[in-house]
């Protein structure tokens, strides 16, 4: 069984009986750390806004030095990378291995997005130890980063399907992995990553030290913990069996028709600060170009998705980071592991396919101890998830509209918690949903799935009719008015 550590400030725990180890809930303690890992000071740490380790890694580090497998459950934007990074740089200190004969640490991480932003992090925190990093994700060409591993790095961050394509071309060897982290393992899993995770685990020793964070604790989540780790420390920061939102995040609930929508959104961006980051989520790859393009001129937008490229994915984030595009649009391929510490504003436009992407995606703002607005649009249509909506809201002593309440008493919102399943925009299956990244593929790689966007060819997402007056009733009327914005936007169109 894991020894499950819940976080209190300052608190000592117990580990494995005699073991005690303080918690570093200090600058002091961050500064030993870091004193340790590089022999002085390291300026970094300040330039970067530390003042104190943030709770998750205030209670994984000490675990983790102690070369024990740790199972850590924390939401988004907790500071889970330098948790498992900064005790990766010590192990590399100790071990010191050829670095042409394969890496030592190896992260595995659900997008390429993520992954890309891991290896900045490992690159920036490990420059003055002369660390080395490689990224290998699929959507971009395998020969740069097959320069970059014959090379010789220490460390390793990839995508589960990139990695596995390499590996099949026998030009990564993982016989000195020693230091094994699984990123947002849930997500991995929801996304299909299960048998590709487990093939590149049986290429590693199985005299290793395995890390695991996660934002959720599902079954499945569990058993492949239960699997892959040895007497694990679980650390849990938070109530790990509660979906809750950031209670830095002040989330305003709108009922709105689809006509109204596109009105309101113009009168939330204009409320804001000239300049200030904001992402609005869409369920479906056409809705989010076709909200770009109409913002674009007055506000400053671009779109991401699963569709685009590589090089316009990274394009546009660069823009949206450095301010020159302060508008992101995006589907779910941005709800995770996008860590732009200064986003202002989440807009939901199109609510998700449960209220546990909905964390997620207002999850992009607020974070590191920031403050955060999330706006959410809301109708009948999403009135199945009211029951959900509302445990979320009351969770974070957040306001509940009366017509949400109204919705939940009619019963909606019968569903519990979507703990498992395809993201929202996703199509089920292995490797599913907008996120491009699936099976091997990692979205343009083989048996990639993620180009598919079933939710967006019935039309904006409006189910058709299947009544016999359709087939019988003569052309539409253009002289009658549009009954929503995006009838309208087909008709200008035409």
């Amino acid at each position: 069984m894991p020894y499950a550590l819940s976080f209190v400030p300052g608190a000592i725990f117990a580990l494995g009986g005699a073991n005690v180890v303080r918690c570093a809930t200090s600058l002091g303690s961050l500064q030993i750390i870091w004193s340790a890992l590089f022999g002085g000071p390291n300026f970094l740490v300040y330039s970067a806004g530390f003042s104190a380790p943030s709770p998750i890694q205030a209670q994984s580090w000490p675990i983790a030095m102690q070369n024990r497998d740790i199972v850590a459950i924390a939401k988004t934007g907790s500071g889970k990378t330098l948790g498992y990074l900064i005790p990766g740089f010590m192990h590399l200190q100790r071990i010191h291995n050829d670095s042409q004969m394969g890496p030592t640490i190896l992260v595995l991480s659900p997008t390429r997005e993520l992954a890309t932003q891991i290896q900045v992090e490992a690159l920036k925190f490990g420059k003055s130890s002369k660390i080395s990093c490689a990224c290998l994700y699929g959507g971009a060409p395998k020969g740069p980063q097959l320069k970059e591993i014959e090379r010789g790095v220490e460390i390793v961050v990839a995508t589960p399907g990139r990695l596995n394509d390499i590996l099949e071309m026998r030009r990564i060897s993982l016989h000195q992995v020693s230091y094994l982290v699984l990123d947002e393992a849930d997500r991995m899993l929801d996304m299909g990553f299960e048998p590709q995770i487990r093939k590149i685990v049986k290429e590693v020793p199985t005299k290793r030290q395995t890390l695991m964070y996660t934002a959720t604790w599902p079954k499945e989540v569990r058993k492949i913990a239960a699997d892959l780790l040895v007497n694990p420390a679980q650390v849990n920061i938070g109530n790990v069996d509660e979906l809750v939102a950031n209670k830095s995040i002040t989330q305003t609930v709108e009922v709105l028709a689809p006509m109204e929508k596109h009105t309101r959104l113009e009168q939330i961006l204009r409320s804001q600060e000239p300049g200030s980051k904001i992402i609005i989520f869409c369920s479906t790859k056409r809705m989010c170009d076709q909200l770009a393009r109409n913002l674009t001129r007055t506000f400053g937008a671009a779109a991401i998705h699963g569709d685009k490229s590589q090089a316009e994915r990274d394009d546009v984030l660069n823009q949206f980071r450095s301010g020159r595009t302060p508008v992101l649009v995006a589907t779910d391929v941005a709800a995770r592991g996008l860590d732009v510490k200064d986003i202002r504003v989440v807009v939901n436009y199109d609510f998700p396919n449960g209220v546990e992407d909905y964390v997620h995606r207002i999850g992009r703002t607020g974070r590191a101890g920031a403050t955060g607005l999330a706006y959410t649009f809301f109708g009948d249509q999403d009135s199945k998830h009211a029951s959900d909506l509302i445990k979320i809201l009351e969770g974070a002593n957040q306001k509940v509209p009366p017509q949400v309440r109204e919705m939940a008493t009619r019963g909606g919102g019968v569903n519990k918690f979507r703990r498992w399943g395809p993201p929202s925009g996703g199509s089920g299956g292995r490797g599913y949903g907008d996120s491009g990244y699936g099976g091997r593929g990692d979205s343009g790689g083989r048996g990639s799935w993620g180009s598919r966007d079933s939710s967006s060819s019935s039309g904006w997402g409006r189910e058709r009719s299947r009544s016999p007056e359709r087939f019988n009733a003569g052309p539409p009327s253009t002289s009658d008015p549009p009954r929503s914005f995006h009838e309208m936007m087909m008709m200008k169109q035409k």
